[in-house]
């Protein structure tokens, strides 16, 4: 049985379904959720989408990944903000920001979780890894 608040999923005890539950503050990490009958990793499902088994454990992400698209979105905010798609190493990918100027954000880039969840979007937040090597054009 699965409840959805926030963007964190957490282990029940005694279960071998993970139920979302939000997190303490000190808990900056990403959780997700794998099958146990083929192992694709997921992100806030409630069946896997390649068996459709719905016996999912909770798994916890090591925060790094790498932006898979990324997007400028000028609506709805005083100043222009990314919206990215993130594939994390663990296989699942996850809609987040990264932070930095919005149009320096490009696929390729490698990121770390920054926080697990924004304040006011509520997505989690992601920092480059590493400045990218942008050649002259």
């Amino acid at each position: 049985m699965y409840h959805h608040s926030g963007s964190v999923a957490q282990q029940a005890a005694g279960s071998a379904t993970g139920i979302l539950e939000a997190q303490g503050p000190e808990s900056e990490a990403i959780l997700f959720q794998r099958c146990t009958w083929c192992g694709t990793a997921m992100y806030h499902r409630l069946l896997c989408p390649v068996c459709q088994g719905s016996d999912l454990r909770t798994e916890r992400s090591e925060g790094v990944g790498t932006v898979r698209h990324s997007t400028v979105v000028h609506r709805n905010t005083p100043a222009a903000r990314n919206v990215s798609l993130i594939e994390m190493a663990e296989g699942f990918v996850v809609r987040g920001r990264v932070m930095g100027p919005p149009i320096g954000i490009h696929s390729g880039d490698r990121v770390r979780l920054s926080t697990a969840k924004d304040p006011v979007r509520g997505e989690p937040v992601f920092q480059l890894i590493d400045e990218p090597y942008r050649a002259w054009t």
